[in-house]
């Protein structure tokens, strides 16, 4: 078969779950949120906490559903699929809760999520996430004053016999 066209498909089914993984969410529905993970699949959360196999996912998100985030609902979209091979994908995506006294997602609420799916015999299902609120930082030049400082600190700490050792020139 065509790859071109077997990416098609895929893409499809893959964006699919992705939806039906929004759905659960917003239907704050456990059984149908967990059913969409692999057995021994992990997930971080956008607090770096891991939870490791779907029952564990699900009982999370039970006692989340009817506590914190009850009436949440989890917008977002697919920002890319990637195949690493014909059977696992990495997917790109944004995903945030909108809690139920709001009407826009604010900004500094938004998340990307990292998500690895597997081709399993009931479709393509979640493999590992990792959820992380969106917050760029632009990486400093060298010479900068961010740059600078790091650099000062890093040598006085040393002259005063903090830290750790510096690394030998090789």
């Amino acid at each position: 078969m065509n790859e071109t066209l077997t990416h098609a498909a895929d893409d499809t089914a893959i964006s699919a779950l992705f939806g039906e993984f929004k759905q659960a969410w917003t239907d704050n529905d456990a059984a149908a949120f967990g059913a969409l993970f692999t057995e021994d699949s992990d997930y971080v959360s956008y607090d770096g906490t891991r939870a490791s196999g779907r029952a564990q996912h699900q009982d999370n998100h039970d006692k989340l559903f009817r506590g914190v985030l009850a009436g949440s609902a989890l917008v977002g979209e697919v920002e890319s699929i990637r195949y690493l091979t014909p059977d696992v994908a990495i997917l790109y995506g944004t995903g945030s809760v909108l809690m139920p006294w709001r009407s826009q997602l604010p900004k500094r609420r938004l998340s990307r999520q990292t998500v690895v799916l597997v081709r399993t015999s009931e479709g393509w299902r979640i493999s590992a996430i990792h959820n992380g609120r969106v917050r760029p930082v632009t990486v400093p030049e060298p010479d900068a004053f961010p740059s600078r400082m790091a650099q000062l600190m890093g040598r006085w700490a040393r002259r005063l016999g903090f830290g750790r050792a510096q690394a030998s020139p090789r």
